[in-house]
Protein backbone atom coordinates (compact mmCIF):
# COMPACT_ATOMS: atom_id res chain seq x y z
CA UNK A 1 0.00 0.00 0.00
CA UNK A 2 1.67 3.27 -1.16
CA UNK A 3 2.34 5.65 2.00
CA UNK A 4 0.39 8.93 2.36
CA UNK A 5 1.01 11.95 0.47
CA UNK A 6 3.39 14.27 2.73
CA UNK A 7 1.70 17.23 3.96
CA UNK A 8 3.00 19.81 0.94
CA UNK A 9 4.80 22.42 2.60
CA UNK A 10 6.20 24.55 -0.99
CA UNK A 11 3.43 23.83 -3.69
CA UNK A 12 2.75 27.30 -4.19
CA UNK A 13 6.78 28.97 -4.35
CA UNK A 14 9.57 25.93 -3.98
CA UNK A 15 11.69 26.53 -1.82
CA UNK A 16 15.46 25.80 -3.11
CA UNK A 17 15.80 22.02 -3.97
CA UNK A 18 11.94 21.55 -3.48
CA UNK A 19 10.51 17.71 -4.63
CA UNK A 20 7.12 18.37 -3.56
CA UNK A 21 5.99 18.96 -7.10
CA UNK A 22 7.51 16.39 -8.05
CA UNK A 23 6.07 13.76 -6.02
CA UNK A 24 2.65 15.25 -6.37
CA UNK A 25 3.07 14.67 -10.09
CA UNK A 26 4.87 11.06 -9.78
CA UNK A 27 1.39 10.06 -7.38
CA UNK A 28 -0.83 11.63 -9.64
CA UNK A 29 0.86 9.84 -12.74
CA UNK A 30 0.53 6.74 -10.46
CA UNK A 31 -3.14 7.10 -10.45
CA UNK A 32 -3.25 6.65 -14.26
CA UNK A 33 -2.45 3.33 -14.94
CA UNK A 34 -4.75 1.84 -12.87
CA UNK A 35 -7.40 4.18 -14.65
CA UNK A 36 -6.53 2.20 -18.10
CA UNK A 37 -6.61 -0.78 -16.59
CA UNK A 38 -9.96 -0.09 -15.08
CA UNK A 39 -11.59 1.07 -18.67
CA UNK A 40 -14.59 -1.04 -19.16
CA UNK A 41 -14.14 -4.46 -21.65
CA UNK A 42 -17.87 -3.58 -22.71
CA UNK A 43 -17.52 0.21 -23.81
CA UNK A 44 -16.68 -0.72 -27.06
CA UNK A 45 -20.19 -0.73 -29.07
CA UNK A 46 -19.17 -3.85 -31.34
CA UNK A 47 -17.22 -7.20 -30.60
CA UNK A 48 -14.21 -6.08 -33.02
CA UNK A 49 -13.75 -2.91 -30.58
CA UNK A 50 -14.02 -5.16 -27.56
CA UNK A 51 -11.15 -7.45 -29.11
CA UNK A 52 -8.83 -4.47 -29.52
CA UNK A 53 -9.29 -3.32 -26.34
CA UNK A 54 -8.42 -5.98 -24.54
CA UNK A 55 -5.57 -6.61 -26.72
CA UNK A 56 -4.57 -3.35 -25.87
CA UNK A 57 -4.99 -3.69 -21.97
CA UNK A 58 -2.85 -6.75 -22.37
CA UNK A 59 -0.21 -4.89 -24.03
CA UNK A 60 -0.24 -2.31 -21.35
CA UNK A 61 -0.02 -4.87 -18.97
CA UNK A 62 2.50 -6.95 -20.01
CA UNK A 63 4.56 -4.01 -20.62
CA UNK A 64 4.36 -2.59 -16.98
CA UNK A 65 6.35 -5.66 -15.56
CA UNK A 66 9.18 -5.11 -17.20
CA UNK A 67 11.12 -1.98 -16.26
CA UNK A 68 12.06 -0.46 -19.88
CA UNK A 69 7.85 -1.09 -20.43
CA UNK A 70 7.16 0.49 -17.18
CA UNK A 71 8.86 3.90 -18.04
CA UNK A 72 7.93 3.70 -21.56
CA UNK A 73 4.29 3.66 -20.46
CA UNK A 74 5.11 6.24 -17.86
CA UNK A 75 6.46 8.52 -20.40
CA UNK A 76 3.35 8.05 -22.51
CA UNK A 77 0.92 9.02 -19.70
CA UNK A 78 2.75 11.62 -18.58
CA UNK A 79 2.47 13.47 -22.22
CA UNK A 80 -0.85 15.37 -22.54
CA UNK A 81 -1.56 13.87 -25.70
CA UNK A 82 -2.42 10.28 -23.73
CA UNK A 83 -2.87 11.59 -20.10
CA UNK A 84 -5.60 13.91 -21.33
CA UNK A 85 -7.71 11.15 -23.34
CA UNK A 86 -7.27 8.64 -20.12
CA UNK A 87 -8.43 11.60 -17.47
CA UNK A 88 -10.84 12.86 -20.20
CA UNK A 89 -12.42 8.80 -20.56
CA UNK A 90 -12.46 8.47 -16.70
CA UNK A 91 -14.76 11.88 -15.92
CA UNK A 92 -17.22 10.70 -18.80
CA UNK A 93 -17.39 7.55 -17.07
CA UNK A 94 -17.52 8.04 -13.49
CA UNK A 95 -20.96 10.37 -14.74
CA UNK A 96 -22.27 6.50 -15.11
CA UNK A 97 -25.77 6.56 -16.03
CA UNK A 98 -25.69 10.12 -17.26
CA UNK A 99 -22.49 9.69 -19.70
CA UNK A 100 -22.21 10.05 -23.39
CA UNK A 101 -21.43 6.55 -24.54
CA UNK A 102 -21.05 7.88 -28.36
CA UNK A 103 -18.16 10.51 -26.98
CA UNK A 104 -16.86 8.09 -24.53
CA UNK A 105 -16.30 5.53 -27.80
CA UNK A 106 -14.83 8.46 -29.61
CA UNK A 107 -11.95 9.30 -26.94
CA UNK A 108 -11.21 5.32 -26.61
CA UNK A 109 -10.63 5.20 -30.01
CA UNK A 110 -8.57 7.98 -30.23
CA UNK A 111 -6.94 6.86 -26.79
CA UNK A 112 -6.14 3.21 -27.79
CA UNK A 113 -4.58 4.38 -30.94
CA UNK A 114 -2.38 6.57 -29.46
CA UNK A 115 -1.27 4.47 -26.69
CA UNK A 116 -0.89 1.76 -28.94
CA UNK A 117 1.53 3.90 -30.76
CA UNK A 118 3.56 5.09 -27.64
CA UNK A 119 4.31 1.82 -26.72
CA UNK A 120 5.15 0.45 -30.08
CA UNK A 121 7.55 3.80 -30.23
CA UNK A 122 9.21 2.79 -27.34
CA UNK A 123 10.00 -0.60 -28.10
CA UNK A 124 7.12 -2.13 -25.63
CA UNK A 125 4.40 -3.42 -27.72
CA UNK A 126 5.77 -7.16 -27.64
CA UNK A 127 2.92 -8.92 -29.81
CA UNK A 128 1.59 -7.06 -32.44
CA UNK A 129 -1.14 -4.98 -32.37
CA UNK A 130 -3.65 -4.75 -35.05
CA UNK A 131 -6.54 -1.90 -34.85
CA UNK A 132 -9.63 -1.33 -37.14
CA UNK A 133 -11.21 0.72 -35.21
CA UNK A 134 -9.18 4.44 -35.54
CA UNK A 135 -9.38 8.15 -35.30
CA UNK A 136 -8.99 10.43 -38.35
CA UNK A 137 -5.21 11.58 -37.31
CA UNK A 138 -2.89 10.37 -34.11
CA UNK A 139 -0.43 12.57 -32.61
CA UNK A 140 3.03 11.59 -30.92
CA UNK A 141 4.58 13.72 -28.68
CA UNK A 142 6.84 11.21 -28.33
CA UNK A 143 7.35 10.80 -32.20
CA UNK A 144 7.03 14.86 -32.40
CA UNK A 145 5.01 13.44 -35.45
CA UNK A 146 1.38 13.55 -36.26
CA UNK A 147 0.15 10.46 -38.22
CA UNK A 148 -2.91 11.15 -40.39
CA UNK A 149 -5.11 7.91 -41.23
CA UNK A 150 -6.24 7.95 -44.80
CA UNK A 151 -10.00 7.66 -45.81
CA UNK A 152 -10.41 3.84 -46.77
CA UNK A 153 -8.09 2.44 -44.27
CA UNK A 154 -8.71 -1.59 -43.45
CA UNK A 155 -6.07 -1.68 -40.32
CA UNK A 156 -3.28 0.07 -38.30
CA UNK A 157 -0.18 -2.90 -37.31
CA UNK A 158 1.63 -1.55 -34.58
CA UNK A 159 4.43 -3.53 -33.92
CA UNK A 160 7.77 -2.42 -32.01
CA UNK A 161 9.53 0.26 -33.79
CA UNK A 162 6.86 0.33 -36.76
CA UNK A 163 3.67 0.85 -37.79
CA UNK A 164 1.82 -0.04 -41.01
CA UNK A 165 -1.25 1.04 -42.42
CA UNK A 166 -3.09 -0.88 -44.59
CA UNK A 167 -5.37 0.66 -47.28
CA UNK A 168 -6.70 -1.75 -50.47
CA UNK A 169 -3.82 -2.85 -52.44
CA UNK A 170 -1.63 -0.42 -50.03
CA UNK A 171 0.64 -0.94 -47.40
CA UNK A 172 2.38 2.36 -46.13
CA UNK A 173 5.01 1.35 -43.49
CA UNK A 174 6.69 3.48 -41.30
CA UNK A 175 9.76 3.76 -39.02
CA UNK A 176 8.74 5.21 -35.96
CA UNK A 177 12.08 5.35 -34.89
CA UNK A 178 13.14 7.06 -38.09
CA UNK A 179 9.92 9.83 -37.12
CA UNK A 180 10.78 10.38 -34.23
CA UNK A 181 15.04 11.05 -34.91
CA UNK A 182 13.21 13.62 -37.06
CA UNK A 183 14.17 12.16 -40.47
CA UNK A 184 12.74 12.82 -43.77
CA UNK A 185 9.77 10.01 -44.38
CA UNK A 186 8.54 8.94 -48.13
CA UNK A 187 4.66 9.35 -47.01
CA UNK A 188 4.77 13.56 -46.09
CA UNK A 189 0.84 13.33 -46.85
CA UNK A 190 0.38 10.95 -44.07
CA UNK A 191 3.07 12.19 -41.40
CA UNK A 192 3.57 15.80 -40.31
CA UNK A 193 5.58 17.92 -38.09
CA UNK A 194 3.20 19.99 -35.86
CA UNK A 195 5.72 20.25 -33.04
CA UNK A 196 8.25 23.38 -32.32
CA UNK A 197 11.04 23.05 -29.94
CA UNK A 198 11.09 26.20 -27.70
CA UNK A 199 13.34 23.95 -24.99
CA UNK A 200 14.73 20.62 -24.92
CA UNK A 201 11.85 18.97 -23.35
CA UNK A 202 9.08 21.63 -24.28
CA UNK A 203 7.16 22.08 -27.96
CA UNK A 204 4.74 24.25 -29.37
CA UNK A 205 1.92 22.58 -30.30
CA UNK A 206 0.38 22.99 -33.84
CA UNK A 207 -2.35 20.20 -33.01
CA UNK A 208 -4.23 19.40 -30.27
CA UNK A 209 -6.20 16.09 -29.32
CA UNK A 210 -7.53 17.26 -25.82
CA UNK A 211 -11.05 16.11 -26.23
CA UNK A 212 -12.16 19.24 -23.65
CA UNK A 213 -10.14 21.85 -25.71
CA UNK A 214 -13.79 22.76 -27.58
CA UNK A 215 -14.71 23.94 -24.22
CA UNK A 216 -13.63 26.61 -22.26
CA UNK A 217 -11.73 25.27 -19.40
CA UNK A 218 -14.38 27.09 -16.94
CA UNK A 219 -18.07 27.10 -17.17
CA UNK A 220 -18.44 30.49 -19.30
CA UNK A 221 -15.21 30.75 -20.99
CA UNK A 222 -14.54 29.89 -24.60
CA UNK A 223 -12.56 27.07 -25.95
CA UNK A 224 -9.19 26.94 -27.44
CA UNK A 225 -8.83 25.47 -30.37
CA UNK A 226 -5.02 25.65 -32.35
CA UNK A 227 -4.84 29.10 -34.00
CA UNK A 228 -1.75 30.82 -34.23
CA UNK A 229 -2.99 33.98 -35.11
CA UNK A 230 -0.85 34.70 -38.00
CA UNK A 231 2.14 34.67 -36.34
CA UNK A 232 5.08 31.93 -37.61
CA UNK A 233 5.73 28.90 -34.96
CA UNK A 234 9.31 30.58 -34.87
CA UNK A 235 7.89 33.86 -33.46
CA UNK A 236 6.13 32.13 -30.71
CA UNK A 237 9.06 30.53 -30.10
CA UNK A 238 11.02 33.36 -29.40
CA UNK A 239 8.61 35.05 -27.57
CA UNK A 240 7.90 31.94 -25.24
CA UNK A 241 11.68 31.50 -24.86
CA UNK A 242 11.80 35.34 -23.92
CA UNK A 243 9.57 34.16 -21.23
CA UNK A 244 10.84 31.26 -19.88
CA UNK A 245 14.08 32.80 -19.39
CA UNK A 246 12.90 35.88 -17.37
CA UNK A 247 11.61 33.13 -15.08
CA UNK A 248 14.61 30.97 -14.75
CA UNK A 249 16.55 33.96 -14.24
CA UNK A 250 15.14 34.95 -11.18
CA UNK A 251 12.93 31.71 -9.88
CA UNK A 252 15.46 29.02 -11.35
CA UNK A 253 13.54 26.21 -8.73
CA UNK A 254 10.09 27.54 -10.25
CA UNK A 255 11.43 27.26 -13.68
CA UNK A 256 12.84 23.43 -12.80
CA UNK A 257 9.06 22.87 -12.26
CA UNK A 258 7.76 24.30 -15.46
CA UNK A 259 10.59 22.02 -17.23
CA UNK A 260 9.36 19.22 -14.71
CA UNK A 261 5.27 19.36 -15.26
CA UNK A 262 4.75 21.29 -18.97
CA UNK A 263 5.48 19.82 -22.24
CA UNK A 264 3.90 21.32 -24.27
CA UNK A 265 2.21 25.29 -25.41
CA UNK A 266 -0.84 25.35 -27.55
CA UNK A 267 -1.10 28.59 -29.38
CA UNK A 268 -4.71 30.17 -29.16
CA UNK A 269 -4.55 33.20 -31.39
CA UNK A 270 -3.16 36.79 -30.84
CA UNK A 271 -4.48 39.77 -28.90
CA UNK A 272 -2.13 42.42 -28.96
CA UNK A 273 -4.44 44.47 -26.09
CA UNK A 274 -5.53 41.91 -24.10
CA UNK A 275 -4.03 38.01 -23.28
CA UNK A 276 -5.91 34.66 -22.30
CA UNK A 277 -4.48 32.01 -20.74
CA UNK A 278 -6.26 28.29 -19.69
CA UNK A 279 -5.10 24.57 -18.62
CA UNK A 280 -7.29 21.62 -18.10
CA UNK A 281 -7.51 19.46 -15.21
CA UNK A 282 -7.60 16.64 -17.59
CA UNK A 283 -4.78 17.59 -19.64
CA UNK A 284 -1.70 18.24 -16.94
CA UNK A 285 1.00 19.08 -19.36
CA UNK A 286 -0.49 21.59 -21.47
CA UNK A 287 -0.98 25.30 -21.42
CA UNK A 288 -2.92 26.95 -23.99
CA UNK A 289 -2.30 30.59 -24.15
CA UNK A 290 -1.89 33.69 -26.74
CA UNK A 291 0.35 35.19 -27.75
CA UNK A 292 1.16 39.00 -26.53
CA UNK A 293 4.11 41.29 -27.35
CA UNK A 294 5.15 42.01 -23.64
CA UNK A 295 7.28 39.50 -22.40
CA UNK A 296 6.09 40.38 -18.72
CA UNK A 297 2.57 39.36 -19.84
CA UNK A 298 3.65 35.77 -21.06
CA UNK A 299 5.57 35.29 -18.23
CA UNK A 300 3.27 35.78 -16.05
CA UNK A 301 1.03 33.25 -17.55
CA UNK A 302 3.14 30.87 -17.79
CA UNK A 303 3.87 30.93 -14.15
CA UNK A 304 -0.11 30.94 -13.98
CA UNK A 305 -0.83 27.96 -15.92
CA UNK A 306 2.11 26.15 -14.02
CA UNK A 307 0.63 26.46 -11.03
CA UNK A 308 -2.71 25.54 -11.88
CA UNK A 309 -0.98 22.44 -13.48
CA UNK A 310 0.48 21.49 -10.00
CA UNK A 311 -2.68 21.61 -8.21
CA UNK A 312 -4.61 19.74 -10.99
CA UNK A 313 -2.51 16.69 -10.47
CA UNK A 314 -2.88 17.42 -6.45
CA UNK A 315 -6.91 17.09 -6.69
CA UNK A 316 -6.07 13.81 -9.03
CA UNK A 317 -5.06 12.80 -4.79
CA UNK A 318 -6.93 14.66 -2.53
CA UNK A 319 -9.95 17.38 -2.90
CA UNK A 320 -7.98 20.11 -1.04
CA UNK A 321 -10.96 21.86 0.19
CA UNK A 322 -14.40 20.15 0.58
CA UNK A 323 -16.67 22.91 0.32
CA UNK A 324 -19.83 22.24 -1.25
CA UNK A 325 -19.11 22.48 -4.95
CA UNK A 326 -22.68 24.43 -5.77
CA UNK A 327 -21.45 27.10 -3.36
CA UNK A 328 -20.28 30.65 -5.12
CA UNK A 329 -17.63 32.87 -3.73
CA UNK A 330 -16.68 36.29 -5.24
CA UNK A 331 -13.24 36.03 -6.96
CA UNK A 332 -11.15 38.98 -7.23
CA UNK A 333 -10.42 37.64 -11.11
CA UNK A 334 -13.95 37.55 -12.87
CA UNK A 335 -16.83 39.43 -12.81
CA UNK A 336 -18.95 36.47 -11.77
CA UNK A 337 -19.23 34.32 -8.46
CA UNK A 338 -16.99 31.00 -8.24
CA UNK A 339 -16.73 27.76 -6.85
CA UNK A 340 -14.19 28.10 -3.58
CA UNK A 341 -11.60 25.87 -5.38
CA UNK A 342 -11.88 28.26 -8.20
CA UNK A 343 -10.93 31.03 -6.04
CA UNK A 344 -8.01 29.45 -4.40
CA UNK A 345 -6.69 28.22 -8.12
CA UNK A 346 -6.51 31.88 -8.76
CA UNK A 347 -4.50 32.76 -5.30
CA UNK A 348 -2.16 29.87 -5.98
CA UNK A 349 -1.61 31.17 -9.59
CA UNK A 350 -0.73 34.90 -8.42
CA UNK A 351 1.34 34.57 -5.56
CA UNK A 352 4.12 32.70 -7.53
CA UNK A 353 3.80 35.81 -9.96
CA UNK A 354 4.03 38.15 -7.11
CA UNK A 355 7.02 36.77 -6.23
CA UNK A 356 8.72 37.47 -9.70
CA UNK A 357 7.83 41.00 -9.91
CA UNK A 358 8.83 40.56 -6.14
CA UNK A 359 12.98 39.87 -7.01
CA UNK A 360 12.72 41.10 -10.94
CA UNK A 361 12.31 44.86 -8.80
CA UNK A 362 15.42 43.52 -6.14
CA UNK A 363 17.86 42.74 -9.09
CA UNK A 364 16.68 46.32 -10.79
CA UNK A 365 15.62 44.11 -13.77
CA UNK A 366 15.35 46.90 -16.74
CA UNK A 367 11.52 46.02 -17.04
CA UNK A 368 10.76 46.90 -13.96
CA UNK A 369 12.13 50.37 -13.69
CA UNK A 370 8.94 51.52 -15.77
CA UNK A 371 5.76 53.14 -14.16
CA UNK A 372 3.48 50.38 -14.71
CA UNK A 373 5.59 47.38 -13.03
CA UNK A 374 5.35 48.95 -9.66
CA UNK A 375 1.58 49.33 -10.11
CA UNK A 376 1.25 45.90 -11.28
CA UNK A 377 3.26 44.24 -8.69
CA UNK A 378 0.90 45.83 -6.20
CA UNK A 379 -2.02 45.17 -7.92
CA UNK A 380 -1.02 41.47 -7.43
CA UNK A 381 -0.35 41.40 -4.03
CA UNK A 382 -4.06 43.57 -3.61
CA UNK A 383 -5.38 40.64 -5.78
CA UNK A 384 -3.76 37.69 -3.62
CA UNK A 385 -5.24 39.49 -0.15
CA UNK A 386 -8.75 39.50 -1.56
CA UNK A 387 -8.96 36.05 -3.08
CA UNK A 388 -6.81 34.38 0.28
CA UNK A 389 -8.90 36.58 2.97
CA UNK A 390 -12.26 34.42 1.21
CA UNK A 391 -10.26 31.56 0.54
CA UNK A 392 -8.75 31.35 4.26
CA UNK A 393 -12.32 32.61 5.69
CA UNK A 394 -14.88 30.08 4.07
CA UNK A 395 -12.35 27.04 3.25
CA UNK A 396 -13.26 23.03 4.85
CA UNK A 397 -9.48 21.83 4.24
CA UNK A 398 -8.62 18.22 3.90
CA UNK A 399 -5.57 17.52 5.96
CA UNK A 400 -3.41 18.18 2.51
CA UNK A 401 -6.00 21.03 2.32
CA UNK A 402 -4.60 22.76 5.51
CA UNK A 403 -0.79 22.52 4.74
CA UNK A 404 -1.54 24.29 1.46
CA UNK A 405 -3.70 27.25 3.31
CA UNK A 406 -1.28 27.24 5.52
CA UNK A 407 1.54 28.26 2.73
CA UNK A 408 -0.76 30.72 1.44
CA UNK A 409 -1.24 32.54 4.71
CA UNK A 410 2.79 32.77 5.27
CA UNK A 411 3.16 34.39 1.55
CA UNK A 412 0.27 36.75 2.12
CA UNK A 413 2.44 38.32 5.06
CA UNK A 414 5.55 38.00 3.46
CA UNK A 415 3.71 40.58 1.09
CA UNK A 416 2.19 42.50 3.22
CA UNK A 417 5.60 42.71 5.44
Amino acid sequence: MASPLPLPRDLTIPEPGSTTAREVLSRSLGRLLPDVAAIPRTLPSSSRGRAELEATLAAVARAAKDRAGAATILGALRSPTVGALVRSLRNELLRRATFDRERAESMLIDLVATLGLELALGGALGDELTLTRLPSRIVSLGARAAIAIPAGTRALRLASGRAVIEREGERIELDLQAIAAGEAVASPAIVTRPYHPITADIVLANVDNNPRASFGAEPGEPGNPVDLGGHAPDAWATALREALGIIAAHLPDLAREIDLYIRCFVPAGYHAETHRSASYRESIGAIYLTLHPNPMTLAEAVIHELSHNKLHALFELDPVIENDAAARFASPVRPDLRPLRGVLLAVHAFLPVARLYEKMTEARHPLSLGHYFPERFAQIRELNRAAASTVLAHARPTPIGRALLDETRRWIAHFDA
